[in-house]
C-alpha cells in the first residue's frame, strides 16, 4: 500500500470530529452537523471547482456523519469522480464511500461499473485490489453481470500478483453468494482447483474458500481438488512450524488453511485410491496425536488455534464414518473435553459427540460416558451446554440405557431452563415410546411427564399416548387404572384430565370390577375437574359421559342430569352448549343397540410417524436433530407386514351387486372396524334375480375368521350373512348381519343363536329374538354379548364360530 503523504491527514477533518465529541448534548452534535452539512453542501454547488483534496475531505465527512446515524442525500456524485483520481488516498476514500453509501439498485452503479473495469484493466496491483474489494462490498446482480467473466480471468492469469489473487478469489466467492447462477468456472476449472498448489499460502487459502461454495453446488467439475487438498494438507500438518513461519500462529502451522482444507474434504466421500486414503488417514492420524502432545504455549491463542484443527478433522472422521478405529479415536478425543473447564470445549465436544453416537461404529464408545454427560447435566452453569447434554443422551439412547437416561430427563426436567422444557418433554416421548419394551412404563412415564412439565406438554404428546394404547390391548386396563389413580390428586395438570378422560370413556369398564374405581366413582372424578377446565377439555368431557352411558347404564340417570343442567343446555359457548343437546337426547331416544353402534369403541389408528417425532425435526430443524433408527419406531415396537387378507375377497366378489351385499369383503370394511360403516350405509344396489346362484362358501369362511374378525360368514342366492366381531380379555360382541339379495320382501324372518351343552357351561350369552320384515336388497343386524373365561375360548374359539354356522 502506498505511504501516506503528510499532507493528507485532513485536518478539516480532525477538527470537525473533535467538535462532535465536544458537544454537551444530542441537539449540539445535530446543530453542528447541519451546520457542517449546509458549509459541505455550499461547496459541492460553489462555482468555484475542488481539488482532489477537497472533494476527499468533504466526502470523508459525509462518511462519518452517515456513521453516526445520519441520512445523507447528496454528494454521491463527487464520491464517484474521485474514482477517477490518480492518487490513492482520494480512490480509497471514493471506493470506501461508495461501498457503505451506495445502492445496490443506484442509478450511478453503471458509472462505477466504467470507473472498476478501468482500473481492473490498468494492472496497478494497489486500484486492481481496491476495485475488487469495492464490488465484493457491494455484491449487486449487475456488478455480477458485469465481472463475473472478468475476474475469473485475473484469478488463473501467470503475471497476477498474489495479493490480487487473494482479492479475485474473495470476490468471485461473494458474488457466488449473492448471484450463484452468473458465476460458473466453466474452462478455468481445473486452472482454479490448480490454485491449490499455489506456493503462496494466501491464495491457497482464498482459493480452498471459493472451491469449497463451488464444490458444493457442483462437485463432479471440482472433484480433482481433492487430491491437490490432501496434499496440501499433508504437507502442512508433517511441516515443522519454522518452515511455514509466515502461517505460523502460536506455533500452529497455517491453522487457517488447514482447517479450510478439512472443510473442503467434507464435500466429497472417502477417497477410493487406496495411496490417497492412506494418506489422508496419516494426516487425521497426525492431527489426533498432536493433540495428546503437551501444550507449545499457555497463552489461550494457542489452544483455540489447536483446537480448531482437531474439531475439524474429527467432523471429518464422522464425514467418512467409514475407519472404526478413527472414530474411537475420536470420540475419546471428545470425552477428554467434556470434563475441560473451558466452557466452549465442553460444549463443541458434547456436540460433536450427539453426532458420533449416529454412527454403528463409535455408539457404544459414545455410551461409556454416559455418566460424564449426566453430571454435566446436573452441574453446568450454562444453559447452551446443558442443551446440547440433552442432545446427546438422547442421541446415545438405546435399550439398554432407556430407562435410565429417560430417568435422568424426568429428574432434570423438574428445574430446568422454560427454554428447553418442550423440547425435553419431546425428547423424553419419542424414547420412551421407541424404547418401550413394557407399555406399562410408557404409560407411567408419560403421565409422570405430564406432572411435572404439563404446560410445555404439547397437543402431540397426549395424542400419541392416546393412540398407543388404543393401539395395545394389553396395556388399556392397566392406562385406565393408571390414569384413575393420577386424577385423584388434589391438583391435576389439564393435560392430564384430557387423557384421563378419553382413556376412562373408552376404557373404563375395564377397571369397573373393583368398587374403588366403580362407574359412578370414575364419573364423579372426571365432573369434579369438569368446572376447572377450558372449553376444549369440557368438550372432550361430556364426549367421555355419553360414552359411560353406554359403558354403564346405571350411571345414565345421573350423567343426564348433568347434561340436562342450565349451565350445559344454555351455555354460552355453543360447542358445550350443542354436545349436552345432542348427547342428552341422543341418551333418550335412542335404543341400546343404536348406542352401542354409535357409541362404538375408537379403532386402532393407522401406522405413521410419531408427530412428535415431526414436530421435534421442525423445531431442531433438518440438519440438527440426532439420528433415528426408523426401523425400530413403530407404535408396537415391530415392523408389521401386510398379509395380503383382501386375498379371499377377490375370489369371493362378483360382477353382481348383491354379492356383497354387506360390504364385508371390501378392503375398506377389513380396514375400519367401525360399525358405523355398514349399519348407516348408503349403498342402494339395483335390485334383480338374474344371478347365477352361488355355491356355499360357508367352510372357506370360516377358515378366515382364524385370522380376521369380520367377513361372510355364509351366502346363497337369497340370503348373505356377515359377521363382525370384537373381543376384549373375558368379554365379546359379535354382530351379526342378514342380508336379501332378492328383489322381495322376506316376512316373518326370524333369527336365533343355539349352542350345545359344552359351549353353555363355559359362555354366558345375551341375545335377542328378532321377528321382522326384511325388505328387499336391505340388511338387518343382531348383536350378542358373550362372557367367557379367556383361557377355554382360546382352545375351542373354533366352536364357537361353528355353531353360528348350525
Amino acid at each position: 500500500m502506498p505511504a501516506v503523504s503528510k499532507g493528507d491527514g485532513m485536518r478539516g477533518l480532525a477538527v470537525f470530529i473533535s467538535d462532535i465529541r465536544n458537544c454537551k448534548s444530542k441537539e449540539a452534535e445535530i446543530k453542528r452537523i447541519n451546520k457542517e452539512l449546509a458549509n459541505i453542501r455550499s461547496k459541492f454547488k460553489g462555482d468555484k471547482a475542488l481539488d482532489g483534496y477537497s472533494k476527499k475531505k468533504y466526502v470523508c465527512k459525509l462518511l462519518f456523519i452517515f456513521l453516526l446515524g445520519h441520512d445523507i442525500d447528496f454528494g454521491h456524485m463527487e464520491a464517484v469522480n474521485l474514482l477517477s483520481s490518480n492518487k490513492y488516498t482520494e480512490k480509497q476514500i471514493g471506493y470506501l464511500f461508495i461501498s457503505v453509501l451506495v445502492n445496490s439498485n443506484s442509478d450511478l452503479i453503471r458509472l462505477i461499473n466504467n470507473a472498476i473495469k478501468n482500473d481492473l484493466r490498468s494492472r496497478n496491483p494497489t486500484f486492481m485490489n481496491l476495485a475488487l474489494h469495492c464490488i465484493a462490498n457491494v455484491g449487486s446482480r449487475e456488478m455480477a453481470e458485469a465481472f463475473a467473466n472478468d475476474i475469473p480471468r485475473i484469478l488463473v492469469a501467470g503475471d497476477t500478483m498474489d495479493s490480487v489473487k487473494q482479492s479475485a478469489a474473495l470476490c468471485l466467492l461473494r458474488l457466488n453468494r449473492t448471484s450463484p447462477d452468473l458465476v460458473c468456472m466453466g474452462e478455468w476449472t481445473s486452472r482454479v482447483v490448480h490454485l491449490l498448489n499455489d506456493q503462496h499460502l494466501g491464495v491457497v487459502t482464498a482459493a480452498t474458500s471459493l472451491i469449497s461454495r463451488l464444490a458444493q453446488k457442483s462437485p463432479d467439475e471440482f472433484k480433482t481438488s481433492v487430491s491437490l487438498a490432501v496434499a496440501r494438507l499433508s504437507r502442512i500438518v508433517t511441516s515443522a512450524s519454522i518452515d511455514l513461519q509466515d502461517y505460523t500462529y502460536y506455533f500452529v502451522a497455517a491453522p487457517w488453511l488447514s482447517v479450510k482444507l478439512l472443510r473442503l474434504l467434507q464435500c466429497y466421500p472417502p477417497p477410493e485410491d487406496t495411496a490417497l486414503r492412506s494418506r489422508l488417514t496419516e494426516c487425521v492420524e497426525t492431527i489426533l496425536n498432536k493433540a495428546q502432545d503437551p501444550p507449545k504455549s499457555k497463552k489461550v491463542q494457542h489452544s483455540n488455534a489447536k483446537n480448531a484443527v482437531l474439531f475439524e478433522a474429527i467432523s471429518l472422521i464422522i464425514h467418512h464414518d467409514s475407519e472404526p478405529t478413527l472414530l474411537v479415536r475420536a470420540c475419546n478425543q471428545l470425552g477428554q473435553f467434556l470434563q475441560h473447564r473451558e466452557t466452549n470445549l465442553r460444549y463443541l465436544a458434547l456436540e460433536s459427540m450427539c453426532t458420533l453416537a449416529s454412527s454403528e461404529f463409535s455408539h457404544e464408545a459414545v455410551k461409556t460416558h454416559i455418566d460424564t454427560v449426566i453430571n454435566a447435566l446436573k452441574t453446568e452453569r450454562d444453559v447452551s451446554v446443558r442443551q446440547r447434554a440433552v442432545d446427546l443422551l438422547y442421541a446415545m439412547c438405546d435399550r439398554s440405557n432407556a430407562k435410565q437416561i429417560v430417568a435422568e430427563m424426568l429428574s432434570y426436567l423438574e428445574n430446568a431452563d422454560y427454554s428447553i422444557r418442550e423440547e425435553i418433554v419431546l425428547k423424553v416421548a419419542i424414547l420412551a415410546e421407541k424404547y418401550a419394551v413394557d407399555y406399562t412404563w410408557y404409560v407411567d412415564t408419560i403421565l409422570n411427564l405430564i406432572r411435572l412439565a404439563g404446560d410445555h406438554v404439547s397437543e402431540e404428546v397426549w395424542y400419541r399416548v392416546i393412540q398407543i394404547v388404543i393401539n395395545r390391548d394389553d396395556v388399556q386396563g392397566y392406562a385406565a387404572k393408571t390414569v384413575f389413580e393420577a386424577l385423584q390428586a388434589p391438583a391435576c395438570h389439564e393435560n392430564l384430565v384430557k387423557v384421563g378422560g378419553y382413556i376412562l370413556g373408552e376404557f373404563g369398564n375395564l377397571i369397573a370390577g373393583d368398587p374403588r374405581s366403580s362407574p359412578l366413582v370414575q364419573f364423579n372424578l372426571l365432573h369434579s375437574k369438569f368446572h376447572l377446565c377450558s372449553v376444549p377439555t369440557r368438550a372432550l368431557l361430556l364426549s367421555a359421559y355419553i360414552k359411560f352411558i353406554n359403558l354403564f347404564p346405571e350411571v345414565k340417570g345421573t350423567i343426564q342430569e348433568v347434561l340436562r343442567s342450565d349451565s350445559q343446555l344454555r351455555n354460552a359457548d355453543v360447542e358445550l352448549q350443542q354436545r349436552a343437546v345432542e348427547y342428552l337426547r341422543l341418551s333418550c331416544i335412542a335404543t341400546t343397540d343404536i348406542l352401542a353402534t354409535v357409541l362404538e369403541e375408537m379403532p386402532p389408528f393407522p401406522e405413521r410417524e410419531s408427530s412428535i417425532l415431526a414436530k421435534l425435526k421442525k423445531k431442531k430443524g433438518p440438519g440438527n436433530l440426532p439420528g433415528i433408527d426408523d426401523t425400530r419406531r413403530n407404535v408396537n415396537g415391530a415392523t408389521e407386514h401386510c398379509n395380503g387378507e383382501n386375498g379371499d375377497a377377490a375370489t369371493t366378489n362378483s360382477a353382481h351387486p348383491f354379492n356383497d351385499l354387506l360390504n364385508l369383503n371390501s378392503p375398506a370394511a377389513a380396514a375400519n372396524s367401525s360399525l358405523l360403516v355398514d349399519v348407516f350405509s348408503d349403498a342402494t344396489p339395483e335390485p334383480a334375480f338374474a344371478s347365477p346362484p352361488v355355491p356355499d362358501v360357508s367352510d372357506e369362511s370360516f377358515g378366515r375368521f382364524v385370522c380376521k374378525n369380520n367377513g361372510v360368514l355364509y351366502e346363497n342366492h337369497l340370503l348373505q350373512i356377515g359377521l363382525k366381531s370384537e373381543y376384549r380379555q373375558n368379554l365379546g360382541r359379535m354382530y351379526v348381519f342378514f342380508g336379501n339379495k332378492t328383489s322381495s320382501q322376506f316376512l316373518g324372518f326370524s333369527s336365533c343363536v343355539t349352542s350345545d351343552d359344552t359351549l353353555q357351561t363355559h359362555i354366558l350369552s345375551k341375545f335377542k329374538f328378532f321377528f321382522f320384515f326384511l325388505n328387499a336388497a336391505f340388511h338387518c343386524s343382531v348383536r350378542i354379548c358373550l362372557f367367557y373365561t379367556a383361557p377355554w375360548w382360546l382352545k375351542h374359539a373354533h366352536q364357537v364360530c361353528a355353531s353360528l354356522l348350525q
